[in-house]
């Protein structure tokens, strides 16, 4: 992303705060430094902004927002940070919903992938969840110009039930780390972001169960689940899927590192079509 530093005073020179990234182990040091400045409002809020991020919160806690499919997303302190190759999800769901399709963005952390996914389609409706109130607080704000509506509560539990066998594109990015991997994960995910944004459970796929297992429930005929996992867990994950009734397929990007799953709920005659 090219920025522009903003004409602030600056309580450090640019240098400086380069250095000082640098040291706090920032690997693109001098493009962060460039993205705070052109983000702080006021020189003192430059300084606080340089010091977090020094001490290890997220650059995108730190700005307040992130890029992702081309929209700056609100980003808040605790909420899922939205990984880059999640991008390959949401055009995966594109490449299949109809442009009057009826989303659903389920553990939608920031609402990210939903906003997207609107952004590109301007669907019927969107409608996301999740269970961390922080995350529904921020991913209103993100899915408001699409006119979309955010439910806190248990995965399918707060949707409203007009919506079963409506779904077109149901989107579940679900956690899928392995409970006793989260220590290995790295500082800024493992202590700024929400734990049940990621822990899927003893083998990762807790959570991917109980979506798989309800689905066929909320989609419509020939509507379609999408969730990304990893590499090694893709075959369980596939099973799983297969299991619930909907035939999956698995597709993968080597440039974003992106695994993901699609399971398509059967479409019993021609005469069916993909609720509105």
């Amino acid at each position: 992303m090219s920025v522009s530093p903003s004409p602030l005073p600056l309580p450090l020179p640019l240098s400086a705060i380069v250095t000082r990234l640098r040291a706090a182990g920032c690997v693109f040091a001098e493009d962060e430094a460039r993205l705070l400045i052109s983000t702080a409002r006021t020189p003192a809020a430059l300084d606080g902004m340089v010091d977090r991020r020094a001490a290890g919160h997220p650059l995108e806690h730190v700005l307040g927002w992130a890029e992702f499919c081309g929209l700056r997303v609100a980003v808040d302190p605790g909420v899922f940070v939205p990984r880059r190759r999640t991008e390959f999800l949401v055009t995966q769901a594109a490449a299949l919903a109809r442009p009057d399709a009826v989303v659903v963005d389920l553990c939608c952390g920031s609402g990210a992938l939903g906003a997207a996914l609107a952004a590109d389609l301007e669907p019927a409706a969107l409608y996301a969840a999740d269970i961390a109130p922080a995350a529904v607080r921020c991913a209103r704000r993100n899915v408001a110009g699409a006119g979309g509506q955010v439910y806190e509560g248990d995965l399918y539990e707060p949707l409203p039930p007009a919506l079963r066998g409506r779904v077109g594109i149901l989107l579940a990015n679900v956690p899928y780390v392995p409970t006793d991997e989260i220590a290995l994960l790295p500082t800024e995910a493992r202590v700024h972001e929400a734990r049940v944004a990621l822990d899927g459970g003893a083998d990762g796929l807790d959570v991917l169960r109980r979506v798989t297992a309800a689905a066929p429930q909320w989609l419509a005929p020939g509507g379609h689940l999408l969730f990304e996992t990893s590499e090694r867990q893709a075959s369980r994950a596939v099973a799983t899927v297969a299991r619930s009734g909907l035939v999956p397929r698995l597709v993968s990007s080597e440039e974003l590192y992106a695994t993901v799953v699609i399971g398509t709920r059967p479409d019993p005659g021609p005469g069916s079509r993909v609720a509105e």
